[in-house]
């Protein structure tokens, strides 16, 4: 069961890892990040010596069976102890996160050099990767040992559950309250791992066995932490995908309003003021273009009231009778016939203002936010068509699409 599991789990906390390094790279400043991800490090590693032949390789190197044992356990002791620094990084003020991070990861180091001391004093003669817990059972020091670590162990796993679930009903953010409820769950999973491995050091002495769930321990153990380390992932990659997606969105709509952009600042250079940047070299260079994006829709808009005093009345409600059929949604006509009228007034200005200026149809849209108007405009853009040289004042919404 163990060497069936742990390839498993050691792939996820390895990709956690890599997934993370980028980042690390890049921001070294971030404590959380830096502890989660030495805590996706440590357990790839801890899952990597466990696997039997590994963990045979590694004894014969070391001369000294079952070296595996404390060296495993060390680094899920320090994924335990990272684990919760992340949790106070997250839910408290800096300076207290901070304290309470060299307090975990202090407490976490005096355990593994106690499990290292317990461990020296073993005889460890026979090399076991798969049942040492059960075997050594009966010696002193190996009780004192697994107290030590599965007391600590079930200890951080309680901190663990109750810490994430009562910070995932303050987070705002639903992906990371995910994340962690996927964390209590991994948690308390776990639980049974350690409790079967106590309840072997108590049977030892109270005369009954549980070697028949040594199995059902190693598999609640890597279950459970690995639905713990995908509990900490999911936020993770919902953030990097959401930030692609939006990285994809901004560059659509930058250039989805090009045209619609382009007629009004030919019109009304004065809108402009900053020169647009180069769209193909921007996704090239995998820039943003947030803030032209944002420049983009506030010019457009003020070239809308430029263009107010060319608002003829007939041509929208000429628009308005073409653009409503039944199967365009009311945000779509409005979108339609705004674009009819931009283009119409646009073919006005070269002759003269109107005697009555007519309203935007999108005068009183509801655009109270950057994401509304932008998704507004992408929809005039959609049917606005700059208009020809040659166009006259009596075409009223010459070459607009239907």
């Amino acid at each position: 069961m163990k060497d069936i599991l742990h390839p498993l789990s050691l792939a996820i906390a390895g990709a956690g890892f890599l997934v993370l390094l980028r980042d690390l790279t890049r921001d070294r400043r971030d404590r959380a990040l830096v502890a989660l991800a030495v805590s996706f490090l440590a357990s790839a590693l801890s899952y990597a010596v466990s696997i039997t032949w590994v963990w045979v390789h590694i004894d014969h190197f070391f001369g000294v069976p079952n070296i595996v044992v404390p060296i495993a356990q060390s680094f899920v002791i320090a994924v335990l102890a990272l684990q919760s620094s992340v949790i106070a990084y997250w839910s408290k003020p800096p300076d207290e996160a901070r304290r309470r991070a060299r307090h975990l990861l202090v407490t976490g180091g005096l355990v593994i050099v106690g499990m290292a001391v317990l461990f020296t004093l073993l005889t460890p003669a026979t090399q076991l990767p798969v049942a040492f817990a059960n075997y050594y059972a009966h010696d002193p020091f190996y009780q004192a040992y697994a107290l030590l670590y599965f007391g600590t162990y079930t200890v951080a796993e309680i901190y663990l559950a109750r810490a994430c679930w009562k910070y995932a009903r303050e987070v705002g953010d639903p992906w990371i309250s995910r994340g962690l409820r996927l964390v209590t769950v991994g948690a308390v999973i776990t639980l049974a791992y350690s409790g079967i491995r106590i309840a072997a050091v108590v049977g030892a002495e109270a005369g009954f066995s549980v070697d028949h769930l040594n199995d059902f321990a190693w598999a609640c153990g890597d279950i459970g932490a690995a639905l713990t380390q995908v509990g900490y992932f999911i936020p993770i990659v919902a953030t990097r995908t959401a930030a692609r997606v939006a990285w994809h969105m901004e560059h659509h709509r930058y250039g989805r309003l090009e045209n619609l952009w382009q007629a009004m600042a030919d019109a009304e250079p004065s809108i402009v003021l900053e020169p647009p940047v180069d769209a193909t070299a921007a996704r090239r260079a995998r820039r943003s273009v947030a803030f032209e994006l944002y420049r983009r829709a506030v010019e457009i808009r003020d070239g809308q009231i430029e263009l107010r005093p060319y608002l003829d009345v007939a041509v929208r409600q000429e628009a308005e009778r073409r653009r409503s059929v039944w199967w365009r949604s009311s945000a779509r006509v409005i979108a339609a016939v705004t674009a009819d009228q931009i283009h119409a007034a646009l073919v006005q200005k070269r002759h003269g203002r109107v005697e009555e200026p007519g309203s935007y149809a999108d005068a009183t849209l509801n655009t109270s936010t950057t994401r509304k108007d932008l998704r507004h405009l992408v929809r005039v853009a959609a049917y606005f068509t700059p208009p020809a040289a040659h166009e006259a004042k009596t075409q009223s919404a010459p070459g607009a699409r239907t």
